[in-house]
């Protein structure tokens, strides 16, 4: 007879070290298993063709996964000329093949109009919904529909190589960017088409790939040992500031209630008796508004 996993509580935040092949509800459902964690959740996907930095909450830190899908990405990618698919990446059909006849002169040329705010049209190959289905599911119908530009925000777009017809780029983007979409556009200003061949996220918001851990590595020690890759739930919540209660005060706050706080109007991080109580938004009239908090233990 096989034996029920038994799940336990575990709070905090894994910064996993994604593999290509693996999808971001695959990797948070092995990382669960290794933690034996009752609750997780991730802070947004990434593709399975992609590596790199994937931040998954157990516990109390799922209350605060949406906070981080706002934050700026920063990717390494690696590009083909020459060759456009009809998903932008390495796993699509190539529908255009062109010769790539242009220099690391011209390469430099087009990249600044790629830089800061730009308008994107997003890929057929997305999860954006159309009618509640989404587009992704469309697209394998063969079916192709137009989509509305929005604007992104480029940070940085920095060339690291080039070589013939390949490139490798390290860009720094807003919430909502395809990479992808920005290689399409590439390839299209040197008019020679262009694809992803690796894409590797080494941040988000504040958190760093350095610090993140692989599951073969998690796998490979006793589960006692796996606690110490967790970092503790407000680590997706450095962005905001801190604002410490008296303990009474925490009690109401942690109930529900307002309390009076002289902090910064704003959304913040709020702090009793050296113990995380959730987030919280500060009014103009100096009100401290609790929008999630994590009840008492």
């Amino acid at each position: 007879m096989t034996s029920r996993k038994s799940w336990r509580r575990v709070d905090g935040v894994l910064l996993l070290d994604k593999p290509t092949g693996l999808s971001s509800n695959s990797a948070l459902q092995a990382a669960r298993r290794l933690f034996s964690a009752a609750k997780a959740g991730h802070t947004g996907t990434l593709d399975p063709l992609a590596s790199g930095l994937l931040p998954l909450c157990f516990g109390d830190a799922t209350k605060f996964s949406t906070d981080l899908l706002a934050a700026d990405k920063t990717y390494e990618t690696e590009l083909l000329f020459g060759l456009r698919t009809d998903t932008g990446d390495a796993d699509g059909t190539v529908v255009m093949r062109c010769p790539v006849d242009f220099g690391l002169a011209e390469l430099e040329a087009a990249l600044p109009r790629f830089r800061g705010p730009i308008r994107q049209v997003p890929p057929m190959y997305s999860a954006l919904k159309r009618d509640g289905k989404p587009l992704y599911e469309l697209a394998r119908q063969g079916i192709e529909i137009e989509r509305e530009a929005r604007e992104v925000i480029i940070h940085e777009l920095r060339l690291l190589d080039f070589s013939g017809d390949r490139c490798r780029l390290r860009i720094s983007c807003s919430k909502g960017t395809y990479i992808r979409s920005l290689a399409d556009d590439l390839g299209a200003a040197l008019a020679c088409g262009a694809h992803l061949t690796a894409l590797r996220r080494v941040a988000v918001g504040p958190l760093q790939i350095a610090d993140a851990v692989t599951l073969d590595h998690l796998a490979a020690i006793v589960e006692e040992d796996r606690t110490g890759w967790l970092l503790a739930p407000d680590a997706l919540l450095q962005s905001l500031p801190a604002v410490y209660l008296e303990e009474l005060a925490g009690r109401r706050f942690v109930h529900g209630n307002l309390v009076s706080s002289d902090a910064v109007p704003g959304r913040c991080r709020v702090y009793a008796e050296n113990r995380l109580l959730g987030l919280g938004e500060v009014d103009g009239q100096g009100n401290l508004q609790p929008r999630r908090v994590i009840g008492a233990r």
